[in-house]
Formats: C-alpha cells, structure tokens, sequence
C-alpha cells in the first residue's frame, strides 16, 4: 500500500464528517451496508455493496478522488481516481 499524488493534497486536518450515516440513504429510507468518508469535504456516503452506492456517486459528481472507510476499527483509504488503496 503507498500513497498516490491525490493523498498528498489532501486537507489536514481530516474534514469533520457530514454525519454519523449515509444522509442520502437516511432520506431514501435505505440502509447502508458499510460507510466511506470523503477526505476531501467529509460527506459520508454508503459503499459500492450498498443498493445506492452514494460514496461512488459522490466522486463521479465532485470529483473528491479519496475516501476512507468511516466503520469502526478500519482505517484504509481508497482512490476513485488511481483505483487502488493508499
């Protein structure tokens, strides 16, 4: 696992995340099956094993490359942009 160039611009400190679940599903009245925080603005989405997958659709509409995963006990961060885990 290494850093891709889009880690490194990155805010610090990490952005306050939008909420402690998928805003969006919460609005549809789904449920998340894991969560992903964006590194870059904090919106917390659902990942890709969710029905809507909010976290996808939140990179292809900003174009926020990183997020991490917002579960417990994880810490790895994935990249939209280079697809793969840094």
């Amino acid at each position: 696992m290494s850093e891709c160039a889009h880690v490194a611009s990155l805010p610090r400190p990490e952005p306050e995340p939008s909420g402690s679940t998928c805003g969006e599903c919460a609005r549809l009245g789904s449920h998340p099956v894991q969560l992903r925080l964006c590194l870059e603005c904090g919106h917390v989405g659902c990942c890709d094993s969710s029905p809507h997958r909010h976290a996808t659709a939140h990179f292809q509409q900003t174009g926020h490359p990183v997020m991490r995963s917002f579960e417990p006990g994880q810490s790895w961060r994935w990249c939209y942009a280079d697809q793969r885990v840094v």
